[in-house]
């Protein structure tokens, strides 16, 4: 059982709680509790199996621990079972949409005894939901528009993280045979799409049955849906499809570049090799009835006259003309990266301090790190106003004596209020290293509103980075409405940079607008919006999207050393 899983199960835990109205702390705890093992980088799973102690995490207590040990074990939740029989199972399916907090999905269900999203999106469309207390032809509307956009999002894709919490595991288990000679997870998750649909596994051996047995047999598969002697097709306990190809070593290139894609990216690969008189597909590169090439990718790309192409390119957007020009980009790396500047601490809602912080960073090789706590807009993240702020930046400047190796940099998350001022005022945020401004409110303006808010937030010359720039969570909330090409051309124009945040619901920005900042010239900022140490981990999935935006070392920010950062950080 994945963290994403575990998180999943006490998320509605807390739901059903809520909507039975029961004690908030215990909602609030059993939320804690999600939250922390969604954002923990190490598998919960292999922590119970060692017998790990998990009241040494913090804000795992000993119930809580009993509880997540208990599902990891035996699947089931007693509680959670108990509360899903007690609350009709109609209540889970409104409470997919972010209008509708358990309160108001109880409102719903009692008084119009609606119990699908379809039934909620007539009752919208007949105005029977604005008649109820509390609600409004506003929020009906809302409400409408959300149902109609959660019925066009991507089903069954899940986040990226939580794909590489079952791909991890899954690939070594199954490496640990001797048969198997090497073994790549293709599709979109090598091109390090924010979601992924389903997992592609590649496998090279000379006997693929012990490979087909135990990847049939693994204990998280709840059903087989088709297996034969070279590929099979298995649906996990989660609900993700896992498919497994199993080809010979001379074939390994050639299947992994097919199973890669993009799919258009394919196709013009395999028009270049018509062209050339070959014929490219999953066994290899062929010349009439010779196979002349295929067991690795660079093999695949040298017959059509290309270098190889890094797999986050292949999209067919420009890669390969570039590839013909010796015009591809030196993609940047996860090594490129000398420091974090975007961190919480336990000051606001993070969950370690201060030089816990640091010393995680400084344990990953980092030369500097940026603490950035909320602001006071964010009262229930306990944000800072302006006397905590300056006595952080005293606690700072003490642990900076007393720290070798790592320079703490003082900063401020601070809101965007929705006239496009900054949360604090111009003097404290004069006394900070950096800023990072961003947007944690009225999410629903229209787009030129929202777009004139953060250009007059940008507008103040204390303002260095944007902050997760679009305000999407992944599956869970849409971005909000912006002109994104305004925002990249103003920040170029007043020397601001945007984030790329690497929290694995966000993924803000995504890598297409982070082509859009390498075009404009605009500096991005890999960072982890980390509230625990373990969330310091999270840096390789940004920098996935810088890479998919075509982003090199030098069009990042906190590649530089601390010297260049400050340089640049001065507007």
């Amino acid at each position: 059982m994945h963290n994403a899983e575990i998180a999943r199960r006490f998320h509605e835990l807390a739901d059903l709680l809520e909507i039975q109205d029961a004690n908030e702390f215990r909602v609030r705890a059993y939320r804690n509790a999600a939250s922390i093992v969604e954002g923990s980088s190490r598998p919960i799973e292999s922590m119970v199996a060692d017998g790990e102690d998990l009241t040494a995490i913090r804000g795992i207590g000993d119930d809580l621990a009993g509880k997540i040990e208990e599902l990891v074990k035996t699947g089931n939740l007693p509680q959670l079972q108990e509360l899903q029989g007690e609350v009709p199972e109609q209540l889970t399916e409104l409470m997919r949409l972010d209008q509708l907090g358990p309160k108001r999905t109880r409102a719903i269900y009692d008084a119009l005894g609606i119990g699908s999203l379809e039934e909620l999106e007539k009752a919208a469309e007949e105005g029977r939901i604005r008649e109820l207390s509390g609600f409004g032809p506003k929020t009906e509307r809302k409400i409408a528009d959300e149902v109609a956009r959660l019925s066009e999002r991507e089903d069954q894709r899940i986040l990226l993280g939580e794909a590489e919490q079952v791909a991890g595991p899954l690939v070594r288990y199954l490496d640990e045979l001797d048969e198997v000679s090497r073994i790549e997870v293709a599709g979109s998750y090598r091109r390090r799409r924010d979601t992924v649909g389903d997992l592609d596994i590649l496998v090279a051996c000379d006997d693929s049955g012990p490979v087909m047995e135990r990847f049939t047999s693994h204990p998280e598969v709840a059903e087989v849906a088709s297996q034969g002697k070279t590929r099979a097709t298995v649906h996990l306990k989660s609900g993700l499809q896992v498919d497994l190809r199993v080809v010979k070593t001379a074939s390994f290139g050639a299947a992994l570049h097919y199973f890669t894609g993009s799919k258009a990216h394919n196709v013009a690969i395999r028009k270049m090799a018509v062209e050339r008189k070959l014929k490219v597909n999953e066994y290899g590169v062929y010349r009439g009835r010779k196979r002349i090439a295929g067991e690795t990718e660079e093999e695949v790309f040298e017959q059509v006259g290309l270098p190889w192409i890094p797999p986050e390119l292949r999209e067919n957007r420009g890669e390969i003309e570039a590839a013909q020009g010796d015009r591809l980009p030196d993609l940047v790396q996860e090594k490129d990266i000398r420091g974090d500047l975007h961190l919480h601490t336990s000051a606001t809602d993070g969950r370690n301090d201060l030089r816990e912080m640091a010393e995680e960073a400084k344990r990953l090789g980092y030369e500097y790190i940026a603490i950035t706590d909320h602001s006071k807009r964010l009262a229930m993240a306990k944000g800072l106003d302006a006397r905590r702020l300056r006595q952080q930046m005293e606690e700072i400047d003490e642990l900076n004596d007393g720290l070798d190796g790592i320079r703490v940099l003082k900063g401020i998350e601070v809101d965007i209020l929705e006239d496009g001022r900054l949360d604090l005022p111009d003097d404290v945020l004069d006394e900070l290293d950096l800023t990072v401004c961003s947007v944690h409110s009225k999410f629903d303006l229209s787009r030129k509103k929202q777009t004139e808010r953060v250009l007059r937030a940008m507008d103040n010359p204390r303002c260095n980075i944007l902050g997760h720039p679009t305000g999407r969570l992944i599956n869970r909330r849409e971005a909000y409405r912006i002109d994104l090409e305004a925002i990249v051309e103003a920040a170029a124009e007043r020397g601001c940079c945007l984030e790329l945040n690497a929290q694995p619901s966000r993924l803000d920005l995504s890598g297409r607008y982070a082509g859009m900042l390498r075009d404009a010239g605009v500096p991005g900022v890999v960072s982890t919006d980390a509230h625990a140490v373990d969330h310091l981990n999270f840096m390789h999935l940004g920098v996935a999207q810088a890479r998919r935006g075509w982003m090199e070392k030098k069009h990042l920010l906190n590649t530089r050393t601390l010297k260049q950062l400050q340089k640049m950080l001065a507007r």
